[in-house]
């Protein structure tokens, strides 16, 4: 296996995609293959800082633009369908001459339809083999299962048992694909430390979602008594570190820096993004969860942790801070046995 050149593609759709990727990464070069790097914008940023040593190359940028609304999100994406579309077979073009260039011997997509290949095995990581969008969810999720099909496997991000964390999005009642559940896998490991920051707020998501969430809870603890950390979710060239009244707030963390604040945190504030949840589940952490409004992926994890007694939540506009007090009702993210050897996946590129 020394040497054989791994392309993994990860789709820049807020930060988690790229997070996610990264304990994958970190396995594949623990195994001797040569990674590299593919996707764009603040996902790209990211994985640079994350392995400043790898190569990396930029894809088309879907360039998708979000509604302010939540009553016409699903609607905007919708339109842009035709850009997408195109985005992905230039894409996939960029794909075929990267792995002539490269002699690339696998591929690994992140929830990038256009980054496979026929001529070697392609697989795509993702949580999302039903696609739940409202009243469209039937179509959404025929038009992902048949992209799906042009994968040689498709890694969930979960565990195959009913006791599971993504629900019917990760989990098909038929067997067309060539499905294999990954665990609960996470870039960070639970320590047990002191819990000293009273809350841990996580922003992340499209923009303006992510800004009015980030205005709103600043408004919101200003009466909080207690010690308050915010991420922005925001990557830049460096590390910017504020007071906002009684809160610190980041633009950004390293992944060591917010393993160590996740670790000592009481309750962690955020949305409910499916890598979120994979990350606080590793930690068996407390959460309170605030989906991106119009995500119906998003409200539907959310609903479902808190019809579970797991997490709690509620919709953007109605959080208030006296909602935290019932999250002693909650378990937490506790109870998901999911680990498991990622490196022995990875057997698939092997033939190549």
């Amino acid at each position: 296996m020394r040497n054989k050149k791994i392309l993994v593609a990860v789709l820049n759709w807020g930060l988690g995609h790229a997070t996610r990727c990264i304990p994958i990464i970190c396995e594949l070069e623990s195994q001797n293959f040569e990674v590299i790097l593919a996707s764009d914008g603040d996902a790209l940023l990211l994985l640079k800082k994350e392995f400043p040593h790898l190569r990396t190359y930029s894809l088309p940028s879907y360039n998708i633009r979000y509604s302010k609304t939540s009553l016409f999100f699903t609607w905007k994406i919708l339109r842009q369908t035709p850009h997408i579309l195109r985005t992905i077979k230039e894409e996939n073009k960029v794909i075929e001459t990267l792995i002539e260039k490269e002699n690339i011997a696998g591929v690994i997509s992140d929830n990038r339809w256009g980054a496979y290949s026929k001529k070697i095995n392609s697989v795509i990581i993702t949580h999302q083999l039903n696609v739940i969008s409202g009243a469209t969810t039937f179509i959404s999720s025929k038009i992902q299962q048949k992209q799906l099909g042009n994968f040689e496997e498709c890694w969930v991000p979960d565990v195959e048992g009913e006791n599971n964390l993504s629900g019917r999005l990760g989990h098909l009642r038929t067997k067309k694909l060539k499905i294999n559940y990954l665990g609960i896998i996470s870039r960070f490991k639970k320590q047990e430390e002191l819990l000293s920051i009273d809350i841990l707020i996580i922003l992340s998501g499209p923009q303006p979602q992510r800004e009015i969430l980030e205005n709103k809870l600043l408004k919101e603890f200003k009466s909080f008594k207690g010690n308050v950390i915010m991420v922005r979710g925001i990557v830049e060239s460096q590390q910017i570190i504020e007071r906002k009244e009684h809160i610190t707030c980041y633009n950004y963390m390293k992944s060591e820096e917010l393993e160590t604040f996740l670790n000592i945190s009481k309750l962690v504030i955020s949305r409910s993004g499916y890598t979120t949840l994979l990350d606080l589940t590793k930690l068996q952490k407390k959460a309170f969860f605030i989906p991106t409004p119009g995500q119906p992926e998003q409200e539907y994890l959310a609903a479902r942790l808190k019809k579970l007694n797991i997490a709690n939540s509620c919709k953007q506009k109605d959080f208030n801070l006296k909602m935290l007090e019932t999250n002693d009702n909650y378990s937490g993210l506790v109870g998901f046995n999911g680990s498991c050897d990622l490196g022995s996946f990875f057997t698939l590129f092997q033939s190549e």
